[in-house]
């Protein structure tokens, strides 16, 4: 069986300015730029020191004092990657040139009402915005959806997504400042890729709770289920503190049609920030022969390789308007409607029983 699992590239990579000089950019967006080849051409930070380090362990030729000295003196064409916490677009978002290309961390703000305001921001700039929602273009996750198109599967009828992990919340310390964690900064990722296989939902039911021993976030632990109808079932498990070793520790996206079934360990969330090796299993029924699960080798990951995939799908725009760009921020901004709805549901609580 013949497998796609590769990222589109663009015809004509262009130079990238990176604002933000965290975590997310030292392991995902400079190795990923790395391997695919795209030009960084400098980065900031508001802590000048971390963009000093990543710009002498990348070989970036231009460190910036500033967002306004950045875009002074970023190249013809160039590509803004911002990675800043959320609460900060607002007030970025506005300082890049009309009519630039842009890619934003996720989330897109911090609430509906943010998402809105920075969506008026782009329209009104006229960027050509995206989200970085990198993991509808994880290599598993486009060998997945190309078996899924080709109708390996047949109809698709349940998506679920389990993780079962130990997560040092501590190396993103900005989180403990935030009202809202696990679903606006992790399974956020799910809710927008279920919705790019299965189109918006009803609606969304959730509870996001939090641990005693992580008492510092707002939440870390959510069960989730996106609405569908009666036929087709789409599921979110997250525990981010399940401390008692590797054995049962569960890291996987698993999808279920009428007529097969595939299911991808996504190993970059296990012993994080290590991570273990993904898996990507398919399982096809074939008349009155015993269902058999096989497992196929799929070139890159989640981290760093989906990151490459985003920023591809933004410079493919770029370089023709006509084509989709998947995680515009028009549709970013009915993903972070589903978390919104998804808070409301958990502040709203169950049923009382009579």
């Amino acid at each position: 069986m013949q497998i796609n699992d590769q990222i589109p590239m663009p015809e004509q990579p262009r130079p990238i300015v990176i604002i933000g000089a965290g975590g997310i950019v030292s392991d995902a967006h400079l190795p990923a730029y790395q391997i695919a080849g795209f030009k960084v051409a400098g980065i900031t930070d508001i802590k000048q020191e971390k963009a000093v380090s990543l710009a002498q362990k990348f070989s970036i030729p231009n460190v910036y004092a500033s967002v306004e000295q950045a875009v002074a003196h970023a190249p013809a064409n160039t590509v803004f990657d911002i990675a800043v916490p959320a609460s900060a677009l607002p007030g970025l978002l506005p300082k890049f040139p009309r009519g630039a290309g842009i890619l934003i961390q996720k989330p897109m703000g911090e609430d509906l009402a943010q998402a809105r305001q920075l969506l008026s921001i782009c329209r009104e700039r006229e960027y050509t915005a995206a989200v970085n929602f990198q993991l509808r273009t994880a290599p598993p996750v486009i060998a997945d959806r190309h078996l899924i198109e080709e109708g390996n599967l047949g109809e698709l009828n349940d998506i679920e997504m389990r993780v079962t992990v130990y997560t040092p919340w501590h190396l993103w310390d900005f989180l403990e400042k935030c009202q809202r964690v696990e679903i606006l900064y992790h399974s956020i990722h799910y809710i927008d890729l279920i919705r790019s296989f299965l189109g918006d939902p009803k609606g969304v039911y959730a509870k996001t709770v939090k641990h005693p021993k992580m008492m510092k976030m707002s939440s870390v632990r959510t069960t989730l289920m996106l609405d569908y109808g009666e036929f087709v079932r789409a599921t979110i498990n997250t525990n981010h503190c399940h401390e008692f070793g590797l054995k049962h520790q569960e890291s996987y996206l698993k999808f279920e049609g009428s007529q097969g079934a595939i299911k991808i360990h996504l190993g970059v969330l296990m012993d994080y920030p290590k991570g273990t090796n993904d898996e990507f299993e398919v399982c096809l029924l074939r008349g009155e022969q015993e269902a058999e699960w096989q497992s196929y080798e799929i070139r890159g990951s989640w981290f760093p390789e989906a990151f490459i995939g985003s920023m591809s799908s933004l410079m493919r725009k770029l370089e023709d308007p006509s084509r989709p760009l998947p995680t515009s921020v028009e549709d970013a901004f009915v993903t972070m409607s589903c978390v919104e709805a998804a808070y409301q549901s958990s502040e709203g609580g169950g049923v009382p029983l009579h």
